[in-house]
């Protein structure tokens, strides 16, 4: 592999719910590449997942999306270079974020978490979400049932399988992250112009439905700056762990070389 040319570092930033542990699949894809592959934890998210689950860190619940960005802009400010981002669901609104904050060279954003002022009101979008965002929960940690991951992220699965992927890679989570991501620290200038971006959809995504991601994209107004769409059928919002996830990370790595050949 020829020496990239936008930048040889990829950040990669997980959503709700995960930890950097859900990427390693993808690190070791792109390492085999060339790339210098780093993942961040969110605060109160570093260690193995049955850990976190079983000793729950109280301070976790008062986290919010914009402490998150300020966490992840120290890390990458601290990189030799300015890197690539890939982020999944709120990872993904992360990176809208950061490229606007010019933090990231690029951006893939996977199944992205809505930024402020984008919204559905599909069912599913609705059904998924409320639990964890609910006022009524107060600051309380958000520990997810198995039968709630399986709808919201691995519903093509079954519930065996989805149970392998909760003990292997679910924590627990903040729900002032979700709630902070709707309002100013979650909001995105779409008519500022950015550096590239590429946004991926899954077409059986239930807690951020394909047209949701797709409304996403269709915000930004800079005719200059490059954005791509891509969805992917038969795909949920496990996208990055379900089979045959390696023919994201080709269409991703494949991106990322055409904007090489443009520069």
């Amino acid at each position: 592999m020829e020496t990239k040319i936008i930048s040889s570092t990829i950040v990669f930033i997980h959503g709700l719910f995960m930890n950097p542990t859900s990427w390693d699949n993808w690190i070791k894809y792109f390492e085999a590449q060339g790339y210098k592959c780093y993942a961040p934890a969110y605060p109160f998210h570093e260690g193995n997942p049955a850990d976190l689950r079983n000793n729950i860190n109280p301070a976790l619940g008062n986290l919010t999306f914009g402490q998150v960005i300020d966490s992840l802009s120290v890390f990458i400010d601290n990189l030799p270079e300015k890197p690539i981002l890939i982020g999944h669901s709120m990872g993904g609104l992360a990176v809208q974020k950061l490229i606007e904050l010019n933090k990231g060279v690029a951006g893939i954003c996977i199944d992205a978490a809505p930024p402020k002022g984008i919204f559905s009101f599909k069912w599913s979008f609705l059904k998924a979400n409320l639990p964890t965002i609910n006022p009524l929960k107060a600051n309380s940690v958000c520990v997810p049932s198995g039968k709630w991951f399986h709808y919201a992220f691995c519903n093509t699965m079954t519930l065996e399988q989805t149970q392998i992927e909760y003990n292997n890679f679910v924590v627990p989570e903040s729900r002032n992250i979700p709630r902070s991501s709707t309002k100013n620290e979650g909001k995105i200038d779409f008519k500022k112009p950015h550096n590239p971006l590429l946004f991926i959809a899954g077409e059986k995504d239930n807690i951020i439905p394909a047209s949701l991601n797709r409304k996403n994209f269709n915000a930004y107004k800079d005719p200059n700056s490059k954005r791509d769409f891509k969805e992917f059928p038969n795909r949920t919002h496990y996208i990055c762990g379900q089979e045959n996830w390696q023919e994201v990370a080709d269409y991703t790595s494949n991106w990322l070389n055409s904007i090489n050949k443009n520069k």
